[in-house]
This record gives C-alpha cells, sequence and structure tokens, in this order.
C-alpha cells in the first residue's frame, strides 16, 4: 500500500487573538509591583553602604582622636619640664649670667594694707572738679 501525504496550506491571516480585558492591568500591576520591591531594595542598599561607609570614618576619627590625646599628653609633659623651676633656674645662671640678690638688694614691698580699686590721681581730680562747674 502507498500512502499519500497532501498538504493543505492554512491561512491564518485572517484569525485574530483574543485580548484577555484584564491581561494588561494584572501586567502593569505586575511592573510596579515589581518596581517597588526594587525601589525598597535599592534603599536597604543604600543604607546599609551609608552605615558601613559611616562606620570607617568612625574608626578613622577615633584613631585620630587616639592620635591626638596622645599628643597632648606629650605635649603636657614636655612642658611640665620646661616649667620645671631647677630647669629655668639653670638657664638663668648659666646662659643669662644672673645670680642670687643679695639680702641687701631685696626691700620688702611697702603698699596700701587695703586694696584700692579706683583712685583719681591729684590732677585729675582738679580737672574734674573745675570741668563739672
Amino acid at each position: 500500500m502507498t500512502e499519500f501525504h497532501t498538504r493543505k496550506p492554512i491561512d491564518n491571516s485572517r484569525l485574530v487573538r483574543p485580548v484577555a480585558p484584564h491581561g494588561l492591568r494584572k501586567l502593569l500591576g505586575l511592573v510596579a509591583l515589581c518596581a517597588l520591591l526594587a525601589g525598597v531594595a535599592m534603599l536597604y542598599a543604600w543604607q546599609h553602604f551609608a552605615y558601613i561607609q559611616m562606620r570607617y570614618q568612625l574608626e578613622a576619627l577615633k584613631s585620630q582622636r587616639a592620635q591626638a590625646v596622645e599628643l597632648n599628653q606629650n605635649l603636657k609633659l614636655e612642658e611640665a619640664g620646661l616649667r620645671a623651676p631647677a630647669r629655668i633656674s639653670d638657664i638663668a645662671r648659666q646662659q643669662l649670667g644672673l645670680t642670687a640678690p643679695a639680702p641687701a638688694q631685696v626691700a620688702p614691698f611697702e603698699g596700701a594694707s587695703e586694696p584700692v580699686f579706683a583712685e583719681m590721681r591729684p590732677e585729675m581730680r582738679a580737672t574734674a572738679a573745675t570741668g563739672a562747674q
């Protein structure tokens, strides 16, 4: 037996695919949902990386502060050494040639027993008295 195959051309040019009435709306809703999720993920990532960056900056500032505290301590020690009375006395005697005063060179200070806050000079009193008349 012999088999024959016939070929029948099918013309689909006049067929129209039916559009689902809510399909486009579902697609837009899905795209909006994906965009919202992507936005939330980007916001989370941005905050996370900003947090990491702030931590690095905080550690750098802590390191700078520790260096500043150490430098401050060293400067205080150096200042204390420079202000030492023995050092000042040695410099005064050796470099400046100063000596201790003799007892006759020292005179006690004779000032008012009570403090004076403000006092006009005698010539200023006369000017003030004549100017007020």
